[in-house]
């Protein structure tokens, strides 16, 4: 399974993933240890919350699911339109989730939505 986390600093799980630039890729199996397979970096016109369709860094990445600490319901839609499972947790270890995830376990609960309004 490949999983992205939003992670500004690759090294935590970040949220707002709808302004989120960093995107740290894994893939899983549920087995081993989560194996980074990229580094994402998204030019600030095509965060998500300005995305509008077409070519996007992350969705060359062609992950399966992406773990953020919170989502606004843009962000949430314009994965979900691309088959991508957005996942909200309240963790902030990438390689724990992700292993997490991959395995079937349950991640914390996070902030399903930000509070910022804007939607992404």
């Amino acid at each position: 399974m490949r999983v992205a986390v939003t992670s500004e600093d690759f090294a935590t799980i970040s949220g707002h993933a709808g302004r989120c630039r960093r995107f740290w890729v894994f893939e899983a199996d549920g087995q081993g240890e989560p194996v980074e397979v990229a580094r994402v970096e998204v030019p600030g016109a095509l965060v998500f919350h300005h995305y509008q369709g077409g070519e996007h860094p992350l969705l060359e990445a062609r992950p399966e699911a992406v773990i953020t600490q919170s989502a606004g319901a843009g962000f949430v839609q314009r994965l979900t339109a691309h088959g991508i499972a957005v996942h909200v947790t309240g963790a902030s270890d990438p390689l724990a989730a992700v292993r997490a995830l991959a395995s079937g376990e349950a991640l914390p609960p996070g902030e399903a939505v930000h509070q910022c309004g804007c939607g992404a």
